[in-house]
């Protein structure tokens, strides 16, 4: 349960990394502390303003409930699929295309948090995502969505820039349009298609890019790229 693949517009598959365990959890916990908080908070207001729990203050203190209710809701649609707790640790609520999840989705994972989460300690949401593969607890699977982490993971391999000779000669100006991500991202799926043998990635990738750099080639995709990710480097170690 390390990633999954999805799709983009331009069909070009990338990696997701599906969000860990521990860190879904850590997430939760930091937005129960602030559940918490909130409801320690109304409770010692309403004893101060002499205002018990009982049948005839019902509706005050079910008005008073609603923001706890409604919590993981509300912020994942207004936060565009984070809590609190998720936004802290880098992770966010996403379809499995990768696109934003609808109002639907969103309100799929609320609804049966019931069963996954309160029910049983969160064991039901654990052993669900432990099987799943995808890091899909029930809520994510009504809604077709899953929970990925935004945190880069870089490896010694990644953050090697490629050796340029002295008397190189780039073909391509037009790569500074790029930024770093950019590169990073044609790097990261150029290498993964060759190591998968993918050729119609890399066709697919090397028609997104030359349109990016409005440029026309006859160099063969895989060289295209090569020579693509080498001009890049060579203009930014000037």
């Amino acid at each position: 349960m390390d990633n999954f693949q999805i799709e983009t517009a331009q069909n070009i598959t990338l990696q997701q990394n599906v969000a860990h365990l521990t860190t879904r959890v850590g997430s939760y916990l930091i937005d129960f502390l602030i559940i918490l908080a909130y409801s320690v908070t109304v409770y010692l207001i309403m004893s101060k303003l002499n205002i018990p729990p009982s049948m005839e203050n019902m509706a005050v203190y079910l008005l008073l409930s609603l923001p706890v209710m409604f919590y993981h809701l509300t912020f994942e649609v207004l936060l565009n699929g984070q809590s609190p707790g998720k936004l802290a640790n880098k992770i966010r609520v996403v379809k499995l295309d990768g696109s934003k999840p609808t109002l639907g989705s969103y309100f799929l994972r609320w609804f049966l948090r019931f069963i996954d989460i309160s029910t049983a300690s969160g064991s039901v949401a654990v052993l669900t995502i432990l099987l799943n593969g995808k890091g899909q607890r029930l809520g994510d699977i009504a809604g077709g969505t899953t929970v990925i982490s935004e945190k880069k993971r870089i490896t010694l391999k990644d953050t090697l820039v490629t050796d340029i000779p002295a008397d190189y000669i780039p073909s391509f100006p037009q790569v500074t349009v790029l930024s770093d991500s950019d590169i990073q991202t044609i790097k990261n799926v150029y290498k993964n298609a060759l190591r998968k043998r993918k050729h119609n990635i890399i066709l697919k990738l090397h028609i997104k890019v030359q349109g990016l750099l409005n440029v026309k080639t006859d160099l063969k995709p895989v060289d295209f790229i090569s020579k693509v990710i080498e001009d890049y480097n060579y203009y930014t170690q000037q």
